[in-house]
C-alpha cells in the first residue's frame, strides 16, 4: 500500500464515521444501517449487541423520534492495517433536547443530562466502499446539570 493508497484510506474510514454521527442526529437509520456491512455489529452503550443492517436500522427506528440528538466527534484517529481493513477510535460528546421544546434564536434548551463516550469501529473495504465491520459504543462519563 502507498502511502497516497493510506491517505485515501483512512479519509474514506473517517467519512464513514462521521456519516453515521449525522445519520443518527438526522434520524436517517436507512443512511446510518447502510454505512455497517450485511452482518455488522453494533455494541451499544450498555452492552445491547445488533448483528446485520436490519436489527441496527430497527433498534434506532424504535428510539423517540421526539428526542433530538447532536453527536459531537473529536479525537477521531483511523488505522489502516491493509487494503481491505481500518480501524477507529474517536470521542464522542451527545447533546440532546426534546423537538417539543420551544425553537429560539438560540436553537432549543438542552437536556439537563449530557454524555461524552468512546466508539471505536473495525472497518472492512468491500465492492461499495469503506464498511463499518463492528461497531463498540460506551459512555464514559456524564453530567447532570440542574
Amino acid at each position: 500500500m502507498t502511502e497516497l493508497d493510506y491517505l485515501l484510506a483512512q479519509r474514506a474510514c473517517e467519512d464513514v464515521v462521521m456519516a453515521a454521527a449525522r445519520a443518527v442526529d438526522a434520524q436517517d437509520y436507512h443512511a446510518l444501517s447502510a454505512l455497517f456491512t450485511d452482518d455488522g455489529e453494533l455494541v451499544r452503550p450498555g452492552g445491547t449487541r445488533l448483528w446485520g443492517r436490519q436489527a441496527i436500522f430497527a433498534s434506532y427506528a424504535a428510539k423517540d423520534a421526539a428526542r433530538l440528538t447532536q453527536h459531537i466527534v473529536s479525537n477521531l484517529q483511523v488505522t489502516v492495517d491493509s487494503v481491505t481493513t481500518a480501524r477507529s477510535r474517536c470521542v464522542v460528546t451527545l447533546w440532546t433536547t426534546q423537538r417539543g421544546q420551544m425553537l429560539t434564536p438560540q436553537g432549543r434548551q438542552a437536556d439537563t443530562m449530557q454524555q461524552i463516550g468512546e466508539i471505536e469501529d473495525e472497518l472492512l473495504h468491500t465492492p461499495d466502499g469503506w464498511k463499518i465491520k463492528r461497531r463498540r459504543a460506551q459512555f464514559t462519563m456524564y453530567r447532570s446539570i440542574g
